[in-house]
């Protein structure tokens, strides 16, 4: 099913394609774009994109015949969802934006639970965010307080208010940090429809999309037909108490829309949002440029639940990259002058047991005595502490781990030193970063593939938000013990296979080229402003303007 197919009929969108002699589309890519179109697959990392790349006849291949960077970068170490998307529209690290992770600590919030969520508003008495992975969180309230910078669209809108700036995604955090504070419209999917931002009211032609979509996905669902191309994948592999991936074609049944998000249906879903957007508030066709960003979210699920390298992905590439072709139909259909960039928040790592019948003989999933609960004890009783308190609080076994504020000095540097050690000396451990040496080291600005991982991490780190050190798993480390959960992938480490994601302009007209040297993700904003004539002052970028024109000229001037 693709489900953008549904909604183009359902929101009345045209069908016809304008027409324009090639003298107006010269002219046209010399004018503002009317529309910018900011597209993140999450998930999507540049091997993924490489590995696909040949199989694309749809919206993927548009895009890759535009300006191609096929080594882009994610600067920071911490390769979460919503540090990744607090890069793309603002052009600063992560850590600058202040999006160290999805979740961090903070010790100081007025709630028992002292996880912090990176798109919520723990001010807000009685809130509380929960678990990120369970069926089930907490009552938080969506917002983009935590980010520090403002995104495109925000800028754009301050120098030309009748401009909008619209986001829509999957997930509330890649929304929110596309769109930043200042959005007209936003939108991100939850339970079984899109909902916006506490106070607003959600517009009569979403109301309608969700509808449609409650029925949609409880109707029982064929099984994908399977690509030829994606044959040669479809092999089970166990990963322990009887489970396996490598074999599904997305089917379920009657009632089974819990799995929606679990295949490509969800990217089909998020498409036919924007498109309706897109349609009802007349994006790309006022005498303003418009910013439209939208977060794509199946591939995350797909990779964290069957990994990056089964039948399971490759359907979803190939479903992918038609949907965002029928999408970009939708868009000529309305003759838009529309400029088109995609890339990704993060990568991606495939499950260890996939991984090491394939080459890859180390790859491991985490020990899972390597957990802040059960050192924090051997702490406590080799130290002789006595405390209410444990002596660390992390959100996970590896990133941000912070030192209780319950602690005298003189017991806060001898149960860090101990910490430190105890993680230096386990296997799995490539090492330890101290925040007070962060503090001191300036951001790096050399090539961004040459970074160390020191370097790497300080990109995401912020002084009021990050941990007192921060931990870093080797290579080929899975952070999940086990998939009793269900997932059985994920990302967020310093290397390249989470880091690096491809970068792709597109506008009808331009001239198409390849530039294989690393590029960054804080690029893009720069890039797409100096394309609607946003003159942004260097001191507030950590990235550069990309020259898109393939010619003698230059898109940067």
């Amino acid at each position: 099913m693709r489900f953008i197919k549904f909604v183009t009929a359902f929101a009345g969108l045209s069908a016809f394609c304008g027409t324009a002699n090639a003298e107006d589309h010269e002219n046209k890519s010399k004018a503002k774009p009317k529309l910018v179109v900011a597209i993140s697959v999450d998930q999507l990392s540049a091997d993924l994109f490489s590995e696909y790349r040949s199989t694309f006849n749809g919206g993927l291949k548009r895009l890759a015949d535009g300006a191609v960077f096929p080594s882009g970068y994610q600067s920071h170490a911490a390769t979460e969802t919503c540090p990744g998307h607090a890069t793309i529209m603002t052009g600063v690290h992560a850590g600058r934006a202040g999006i160290i992770a999805n979740n961090w600590i903070d010790l100081d919030v007025e709630r028992d639970d002292k996880t912090v969520y990176c798109a919520e508003d723990e001010r807000i008495a009685g809130t509380s965010f929960g678990d990120i992975t369970a069926a089930t969180q907490g009552d938080y309230v969506p917002s983009a307080w935590h980010l520090l910078v403002p995104t495109l669209g925000e800028r754009l809108k301050k120098i030309s208010p009748e401009s909008r700036n619209v986001a829509v995604a999957g997930k509330d955090r890649a929304a929110l940090m596309m769109g930043g504070k200042d959005v007209d419209e936003i939108y991100w999917f939850k339970g079984k429809g899109f909902e916006t931002l506490a106070g607003r009211k959600v517009s009569e032609k979403i109301t309608a999309l969700n509808t449609e979509l409650a029925v949609k996905m409880d109707a029982a669902r064929a099984p994908s037909k399977i690509p030829a191309h994606c044959e040669a994948r479809n092999m089970k592999i166990p990963h322990g108490d009887g489970k396996s991936v490598g074999d599904y074609a997305f089917q379920r049944p009657q009632g089974g829309g819990r799995a929606f998000r679990l295949s490509p249906d969800y990217d089909g879903a998020i498409l036919a949002a924007a498109a309706t957007t897109l349609e009802y508030m007349r994006l790309g066709q006022g005498a303003h440029t418009d910013i439209l960003s939208i977060g794509l979210s199946a591939t995350d699920y797909v990779g964290h639940t069957f990994g990056t390298e089964g039948l399971e992905m490759c359907i979803q590439m190939a479903e992918l990259d038609q949907q965002l072709g029928t999408f970009f139909e939708v868009l000529d259909s309305k003759d838009i002058d529309y400029v088109a960039m995609l890339t990704a928040d993060h990568g991606g790592l495939d499950l260890p047991e996939r991984a090491r019948l394939q080459a890859m003989p180390d790859a491991q999933r985490l020990d899972a005595s390597l957990n802040v609960k059960a050192i924090s004890a051997k702490i406590a009783g080799d130290l002789n502490i006595q405390t209410d308190d444990q002596i660390l609080h992390a959100d996970s076994p590896f990133g941000d781990v912070y030192l209780s504020k319950k602690l005298s000095a003189d017991q806060r540097l001898a149960a860090k030193d101990a910490a430190i050690k105890i993680y230096n000396n386990h296997p799995q451990v490539y090492g330890v970063v101290d925040g007070e040496a962060l503090k001191k080291f300036p951001v790096a600005t050399g090539p961004v593939d040459e970074w160390t991982v020191f370097e790497r991490v300080r990109a995401s780190y912020h002084p009021d938000r990050s941990g007192d050190f921060i931990v870093i798993l080797k290579k080929g480390v899975t952070p999940i013990p086990n998939t009793a959960r269900g997932y059985v992938a994920t990302h967020g480490s310093p290397w390249d296979y989470d880091r690096r994601v491809p970068i792709l302009f597109w506008q009808k007209g331009m001239k198409g080229f390849e530039q294989p040297l690393p590029v960054k993700t804080v690029d893009i904003a720069p890039t797409l402003g100096a394309l609607v004539g946003l003159d942004i002052p260097a001191s507030e970028l950590d990235g550069r303007c990309l020259d898109l024109d393939g010619g003698a000229g230059n898109s940067c001037d």
